[in-house]
């Protein structure tokens, strides 16, 4: 893992070719799988015997985010099919920390996830129990969104959190994120970044490394 951790969304990749897919993009950290449930979001993606295969075949990690109902019920069985890091929304989970807490028992990373009108202000003390947040930049559910740099602010509460408690909480971003974008988000505090159709948009390989330069240009 490096300091600025990119992490692809293979919801820009080609379903058709995922393998290939995954393998153009061996230069990440890890690959973020969006699980969509047509319920808490309105699209619908993959399940868990898809997230299976894709890591049996990934050549980096799996980085799981979970925009599904019921978090308390699913999140646990991604982390029993291998997945580094398991993701699920606080809008979602009726007790995100015994949540985490299993995920984490289990051995995933556990993650918490806050939509744009969340506030965050309940779980900055509970950042100990989590190991990384997702603070998203758009609106969960679809791909191709513009980053909104209101969420700015509250990306930097939970990095001042974080360096208040001492702690190793990866911050991670998803939605909008581009060579433009980045920068703005690693000020304020970002190490962790989701990005579509900017990896896959081009040569994989040379647009996370374009990512990563820009964004250790304007670490926080």
């Amino acid at each position: 893992m490096t300091a600025q951790r990119i992490n692809p969304s293979i919801l820009s990749a080609d379903f058709v070719n995922l393998q290939s897919e995954l393998q153009a993009i061996s230069a990440a950290d890890l690959v973020h799988v969006d699980v969509m449930d047509n319920h808490f979001v309105p699209n619908l993606t993959m399940g868990p015997p898809i997230v299976e295969r894709i890591q049996a075949v990934s050549p980096v990690p799996l980085d799981v985010h979970l925009m599904i109902s019921d978090a308390d019920r699913w999140a646990p069985g991604y982390a029993e099919l291998g997945a580094y890091s398991v993701t699920f929304h606080a809008e979602a989970a009726a007790d995100p920390v015994a949540l985490a807490r299993r995920i984490r028992e289990i051995g995933a990373r556990a993650g918490i996830a806050l939509k744009p009108g969340t506030d965050p202000e309940p779980y900055l003390e509970l950042l100990p129990e989590f190991d990384q947040v997702l603070v998203m930049t758009v609106e969960p559910g679809f791909g191709g969104q513009s980053f909104m740099p209101d969420m700015m602010p509250k990306l930097r509460r939970f990095a001042d959190a974080k360096q208040r408690l001492g702690l190793d909480v990866w911050l991670q971003v998803d939605g909008g994120i581009t060579v433009d974008t980045i920068g703005i988000a690693a000020e304020a505090g970002a190490d962790t970044f989701v990005a579509g159709s900017a990896v896959y948009g081009g040569m994989p390989e040379e647009r996370i490394a374009a990512l990563r330069l820009a964004a250790a240009h304007h670490q926080h």
